[in-house]
């Protein structure tokens, strides 16, 4: 079974989920949830279809708001549905990937019911987010994992997980810009409705729900500072996150008092994402994908904050503060040619080559169905 709640996550899954159905000796249940089934975030299920993958659930959890208290109710509410879908369904193994809070329900319910759990992407330390320690929470309740570079996976191990459980595969983020067929120009420009879009700059920006903060000054900060560039800007909006839709009313009011030269979207799907990531002159925000992808692509990133704070940041990425000058000094840096020219060159550190969905499969097949089904010993590193 591979559980997706969000447009994120489903993209990394993607390439795993076919290539799972292409593997004899795995067979592929497809459970759906989270904001996939939300209209206020994109109701990107369609996406999923789109696909040409038909969930056999799809478990609507969001109902409870998207604050603190909301939250641990979306918690409480995603683990009692789970207990159920588990009991019925009985996968050999549950793969889940990242560190959402919906996702630590799942593989809670999961470890209570003594389904194994695959984890991809565990290892990883982004402090400005509780999707830090939600993640190593899922990581200890795993019994593989696929991490997405060399420091992710020594940091398993650091956790106790036994080196023979781990397995550096790369990022799923690098194997799809290198499998999927991207846009030119011209059709993107089509498929956004922007014409002349570059010079652009791609934007996402989620809430640090370590501060327990209202995001509305950052934004306020990250929107003066885009008005001192002369760049057309397409945004994509926030996660479901406590603040985020407080960010997305932002955006589009943003959008509407600027709407000769920006653009917001809930969901790009992969291949425009990509394409514009692709084509734009910097990417600018705090998600994931600024840090962990635009390596492929050698295009300048601004990080803004703390929420990807403890990630590899490889060369193409300027982190700032979130005060405005700090953030218009940053785009500044990333849109010079010098900086431009460095980006051509960086290294990509999550780059494992262009089979990562290929190997978790293969190991997926292989790993003896016993030793997931066994308990895991601690490993101590005390001494090495």
């Amino acid at each position: 079974m591979i559980v997706t709640s969000t447009r994120a996550d489903w993209g990394l899954l993607r390439p795993v989920a076919r290539r799972i159905q292409n593997t004899e000796g795995l067979s592929l249940f497809l459970a759906v949830t989270g904001t996939h089934l939300l209209a206020d975030f994109g109701a990107t299920v369609s996406e999923i279809k789109a696909d040409g993958f038909e969930p056999g659930a799809q478990i609507d959890i969001m109902k409870f708001g998207f604050d603190q208290v909301g939250t641990a109710r979306t918690i409480a509410y995603t683990i009692e549905k789970f207990t159920d879908l588990l009991e019925t369904v009985r996968p050999d193994i549950l793969l889940l990937l990242g560190d959402r809070y919906e996702i630590f329900a799942v593989a809670t319910a999961a470890s209570a019911l003594s389904v194994p759990i695959a984890h991809i992407s565990g290892g990883d330390v982004t402090t400005g987010a509780k999707d830090d320690f939600y993640r190593h929470c899922i990581s200890k309740m795993a019994a593989v994992h696929f991490p997405s570079c060399a420091d992710s996976a020594q940091r398993l191990i650091q956790l106790g997980e036994e080196p023979d459980r781990v397995f550096n595969v790369g990022g799923l983020g690098n194997e799809n810009i290198k499998n999927v067929q991207l846009m030119p120009l011209n059709r993107l420009e089509e498929s956004l409705e922007f014409k002349n879009l570059v010079p652009f700059a791609l934007i996402t920006y989620h809430p640090e729900t370590q501060k327990d903060e209202s995001p509305r000054r950052d934004m306020e900060n990250l929107f003066s500072a885009l008005d001192k560039t002369d760049l057309n800007l397409i945004f994509t909006k926030s996660n479901a996150d406590a603040g985020g839709r407080l960010i997305n009313r932002m955006v589009d009011e943003y959008c509407a008092k600027n709407s000769r030269r920006a653009k917001a979207f809930y969901s790009l799907g992969l291949k425009r994402y990509l394409s514009a990531m692709k084509y734009t002159r910097v990417v600018i925000g705090n998600s994931s994908s600024g840090v962990v992808e635009t390596p492929a692509f050698g295009t300048p990133t601004v990080n803004i904050g703390d929420r990807q704070k403890g990630r590899f940041i490889a060369e193409n990425v300027i982190c700032t503060t979130t005060r405005r000058q700090d953030i218009l000094d940053g785009v500044q840096k990333a849109l010079s040619e010098q900086f431009r020219q460095r980006c051509k060159n960086v290294t990509n550190p999550y780059d494992a080559g262009c089979k990562t969905s290929e190997k978790i499969a293969e190991i997926l097949r292989d790993f003896p169905l016993g030793k997931l089904q066994r308990g895991k010993v601690f490993h101590d590193i005390k001494g090495e």
